[in-house]
């Protein structure tokens, strides 16, 4: 089942559930009651699907890139969080800041909480992830490592619009026979397998659940894997997910 937030011409927001190119509009996430006549998807703007209380992102979960960077495998998610201005969402323009200076792309697999939780077991996370979708989570690589006494992970992802997520959460997908793509300009320059994860999103669910209660609409980026690459102005940027599906962004230059 694909679930979506959408906004209508009149600027109304709605969520529900999409079948046959209609969005059925319900009472929240998750919920079984419908609010009002089906929409068709032509006639709304597609929103990140979720507003969350709290954007978590991975470092260090994919064993292609922990091998690549000689790093061990973490016992534990280590994590960032990116602030909610960073959100964004399809079709989205997102403005490459003179700060920024190099960013990278980083598309990730998205999990997105159901049920509040805290300190669940990973045999019980199941039951808490209400579903998945695509993130691309923006990285400026020169403002991480401008300070060598503290990487600046919280700044250097979260300028405006770079946490893209979308277009819709899947609740029917088995997250190992996913592969995470990248198109800069319709051209493929990211491919990996969600199976090679070295936390799974059962135990990186669990894990958080240890530190922090998680709300129904928390998004987790589940990392990235080898591939990432700096973007220009001007560039088409499309996070790719089969089974779920493709979630593009244009970068712009700063406005003079």
């Amino acid at each position: 089942m694909k679930w979506a937030r959408a906004q209508k011409a009149d600027g109304t927001e709605i969520t529900g559930v999409i079948v046959d190119e209609m969005l059925h509009p319900k009472a929240s996430l998750g919920s079984e009651t419908g609010t009002g006549e089906a929409v068709a998807l032509s006639d709304l703007t597609l929103l990140a699907p979720v507003v969350p209380s709290k954007f978590i992102g991975l470092w260090n979960n994919f064993k292609a890139a922990a091998e690549k960077g000689g790093m061990e495998h973490p016992a534990h998610p280590l994590y960032f969080c990116k602030t909610d201005t960073s959100l964004s969402g399809p079709g989205a323009e997102v403005t490459l800041p003179t700060s920024a200076g190099r960013v990278v792309f980083e598309g990730e697999l998205g999990i997105v909480i159901g049920k509040t939780c805290k300190n669940i077991t990973p045999d019980q996370a199941s039951d808490f992830i209400f579903g998945y979708t695509c993130i691309n989570d923006f990285t400026s690589l020169d403002v991480l490592n401008a300070d060598s006494s503290f990487p600046q992970w919280t700044r250097a992802k979260s300028f405006d619009g770079f946490g893209v997520a979308g277009p819709v959460i899947e609740t029917d997908v088995d997250w190992r026979a996913l592969t995470i793509k990248v198109l800069v300009n319709d051209r493929e320059r990211q491919s990996y397998p969600a199976d090679d994860m070295i936390l799974s999103p059962e135990q990186i669910v669990s894990c958080l659940s240890q530190d922090m209660t998680l709300n129904p609409g928390d998004l987790i980026a589940c990392g990235t894997s080898i591939g990432a690459r700096p973007v220009k102005a001007g560039m088409a940027v499309d996070v790719v997910i089969e089974g779920i599906g493709n979630v593009g962004v244009t970068m712009v230059a700063p406005a003079a």
